[in-house]
């Protein structure tokens, strides 16, 4: 304990350039600062001020130990907060950007908030690319691989793409064998709202390393709709396997051209790093993690 109390001293001395006004901030005496310091370097067979009748200034190997000596304060203060919040009970307002995949995380959110019940959700649907730190999110559910370094990540997990439609619409229209079957059939089609450019099919290319031919018939930037124009006959579209899973267990979609899909996506909570994170943002991270491809992972085969 002496010794991390002389790590305090130091720093306050450090910072201040003055005995006294680190005495005073440490409600000691000077002398008591003094001699603290004297100490410290004698354990240490160091000099880690130059001292003068007018000033203080760190040696090179005080400046090494000044840093040395706030990260291993800022950890000690670090895990301090964190075994108080520990038994604290986790309440205030958490502000969460999510994609419009509600299929995903409803069931989850919805038991987050029965378990949590002091915890405030303000909740943003959108599929843009939101500026997290600057638009004042304490953390965003993102699909992709991270690359912004102010963020630190976790991975909730993988999905699929599927090609999908009604029982109805096939036997009207027939099924597509072959990705160039397409160009004979209705397909509905994302629209990125970030970048204004349709998702492209993830139909793996063949040998002439060609794109194919997929008509548009209809655009819009909502899951939902797009799951409910292919359950009425409208058409093929092209959905995450977690948006449909219930449909296809019913029977009231069916997946067609398995074998030629290859692309595989992921999700992540993020959030600002270099912050203490609070117990709130704690349990929400660590709930949403274990819970929200659970069910998923129940219902959806893996046979693709």
């Amino acid at each position: 304990m002496d010794s991390l109390n002389g790590f305090v001293v130091f720093v306050r001395v450090a910072e201040t350039r003055s005995f006294v006004a680190a005495a005073q901030s440490l409600g000691v005496s000077a002398s008591a600062v003094g001699k603290r310091v004297a100490r410290l370097e004698s354990r240490l067979g160091v000099r880690l001020f130059h001292r003068s009748t007018r000033s203080i200034t760190l040696t090179a190997e005080g400046m090494v130990f000044l840093e040395r000596s706030r990260r291993i304060l800022t950890e000690i203060e670090s895990v301090e907060l964190e075994l108080l919040q520990s038994n604290e009970t986790p309440r205030g307002r958490l502000r969460i950007s999510l994609p419009q995949v509600t299929a995903l995380v409803m069931p989850a959110l919805s038991e987050f908030m029965a378990l949590y019940p002091e915890i405030e959700l303000d909740l943003d649907f959108s599929d843009r690319m939101v500026d997290i730190i600057g638009e004042g999110f304490d953390v965003v559910m993102r699909g992709g691989t991270p690359s912004d370094s102010r963020l630190q990540a976790k991975f909730l997990g993988h999905f699929h793409h599927l090609l999908v439609a009604s029982p109805g619409y096939l036997q009207r229209c027939g099924t597509p064998r072959h990705p160039d079957d397409l160009t004979r059939h209705t397909c509905l089609h994302y629209r990125f709202p970030s970048s204004g450019k349709l998702e492209r099919w993830p139909l793996r290319r063949e040998a002439c390393e060609r794109d194919y031919e997929i008509p548009v018939s209809m655009v819009c930037n909502h899951v939902e709709t797009r799951v409910c124009f292919a359950m009425r006959d409208r058409g093929i579209t092209c959905l995450p396997d977690f948006t449909v899973r219930q449909q296809l267990a019913k029977g009231e979609l069916v997946t067609v051209l398995d074998d030629y899909l290859e692309r595989r996506g992921s999700f992540y909570l993020l959030w600002p790093s270099g912050r203490q994170m609070p117990t709130r943002l704690r349990v929400f991270i660590d709930f949403m993690a274990e819970r929200v491809f659970a069910e998923h992972q129940r219902y959806v085969p893996h046979s693709y």
